[in-house]
């Protein structure tokens, strides 16, 4: 009898200590379930326009479409305000237009020198003809008297060269003969005027002269106006004459 009332509080005492909830086991299970319920009905749940973080980096957007993107608003643009093209067509034909001005004034110019240029090149040849002219009929010796007329008239021509020839030999023995002596001094020459094939030329000179009747040389002073023949690029004098 003792021993059956000592089981009754045994099993008293287990039943005071047991909670008043269910199983641990239990508990434990149902929780997990459900939170393995809410992760599988989560994805379903999120709306369809939600932005994944990698959507919005700067690597989403690649260098070709942000450049087809800039050009397509710059056309876009153009086409909504066609004024801006207006301008720039007519900025560039006044830029066309001022670069053909330029280059049609150098052109101009550069020809306009070598024009000048070749004139003063053919006027400086007329007087160094003129120089020469005047300084070989001046100069002559009677050692040398042949030589100097021969040189005298290579360069001459016309009028000029028609005065020598066939007195060349008469004018070689009076040199000769009187001993005479003279040397030529170019002082100043300058062009006068000129033509297409020609070129009238001033020569102011000075001849210290001396022959057998004179003991020291005198000078004598000339004023000439030589023209010059240009043929085909040789010059020559055709006509000297004494300018009082």
């Amino acid at each position: 009898m003792e021993d059956d009332e000592g089981t009754a509080r045994k099993r008293q005492r287990r039943r005071a200590v047991r909670p008043a909830g269910p199983v641990a086991g239990a508990a434990a299970a149902e929780p997990e379930t459900e939170a393995l319920s809410l992760e599988k009905t989560a994805p379903e749940a999120a709306p369809p326009e939600a932005v994944t973080p990698e959507a919005v980096t700067p690597e989403a957007v690649t260098p070709e479409a942000a450049i087809s993107e800039s050009v397509t608003l710059e056309d876009d643009a153009a086409e909504a305000d066609p004024a801006p093209r207006r301008r720039g067509v007519l900025l560039t034909g006044a830029f066309v237009l001022v670069v053909l001005a330029l280059v049609a004034t150098g052109v101009y110019l550069f020809v306009e020198n070598r024009s000048v240029d070749a004139d003063n090149a053919r006027a400086e040849r007329y007087v160094q003809t003129a120089r020469q002219t005047v300084l070989n009929l001046t100069t002559i010796s009677p050692d040398t008297a042949q030589e100097d007329v021969d040189r005298l008239l290579a360069g001459a021509s016309g009028d000029f060269k028609a005065e020598f020839e066939g007195r060349e030999g008469p004018f070689v023995e009076v040199v000769q003969q009187a001993r005479v002596d003279s040397v030529g001094e170019i002082i100043e020459a300058g062009l006068e005027s000129s033509g297409d094939d020609y070129g009238d030329v001033l020569v102011a000179a000075r001849a210290m002269v001396q022959n057998s009747d004179a003991a020291e040389p005198e000078p004598r002073d000339f004023r000439l106006r030589v023209r010059v023949a240009d043929d085909g690029g040789v010059m020559t004098a055709s006509r000297v004459e004494f300018v009082p």
